[in-house]
């Protein structure tokens, strides 16, 4: 576990520098630069947010649940777009196209209908066409990053869970700023990918399993051919 404390004191630890050359607030765009480097590198489930809100009937432009609260630097991906009428009623998950398919498919924005297609209209806004025919219900899974680490915010989920990961991602930018020798930035490039596949394998591989369904993951094992026991076993040419 890497408080927010903890990371300042390790990044300038690591670099032999100070405050006077590595201020809290170069330190503080380090770690916003790698948790966005990481969000873009893992889709794993602490990313995930589902998010409610309600379309207006007759509009087909829907504010992203959150508002303008979600701004560019919160805001990742859109995974899914569902619709239904009421609570506890069928749920419906729309298509994704690209604006100007919709435009063609749904060329008179005063024609209302059912929603089938959705789009990204603008980095917080949702297009969907056939323009609602009423206030239909939604729920929109984002891939978005928590709460960041940051003075106010001392713990999160990747410092208290993946803090090499964090740790070399910011050496990384670190190092770039100081403009440190090629092989210490090659080293820490390194260690950032090393333990980027580390969490993508408990994360993304074991975490989206299922033992039931899918059974215990076996790593294989080199074992000694029965009988032989402690003997030496000759290798081809040899003795």
């Amino acid at each position: 576990m890497t408080t927010y404390t903890e990371l300042v004191t390790q990044i300038r630890d690591y670099t032999e520098t100070d405050s006077n050359v590595l201020s809290s607030t170069i330190i503080n765009d380090f770690i916003e630069h790698t948790e966005n480097r990481i969000l873009r590198d893992l889709d794993i489930p602490v990313f995930t947010s589902h998010q409610y809100s309600n379309f207006t009937a007759s509009s087909g432009f829907l504010t992203l649940p959150g508002g303008s609260a979600l701004t560019p630097t919160e805001f990742s991906v859109i995974n899914s777009v569902q619709i239904y009428t009421a609570v506890g009623a069928a749920r419906t998950y729309l298509e994704r196209k690209d604006v100007s398919y919709m435009n063609e498919y749904w060329p008179n924005r005063a024609t209302e209908g059912t929603p089938k297609y959705y789009s990204q209209w603008d980095y917080n806004t949702i297009y969907v066409v056939p323009t609602p025919d009423a206030a239909y219900f939604s729920e929109v899974s984002l891939s978005k990053l928590p709460n960041r680490l940051t003075s106010t915010n001392a713990n999160t989920w990747i410092g208290d869970n993946a803090p090499a990961l964090i740790l070399y991602g910011c050496l990384v930018e670190a190092f770039k700023f100081l403009k440190g020798p090629a092989e210490m930035l090659q080293i820490y490039t390194q260690s950032y990918e090393t333990a980027l596949q580390e969490v993508a394998a408990q994360q993304m591989g074991r975490g989206k399993r299922d033992q039931y369904m899918d059974g215990v993951i076996r790593v294989p094992r080199p074992s000694i051919q029965p009988g032989l026991g402690s003997q030496k076993i000759p290798t081809q040419g040899g003795r």
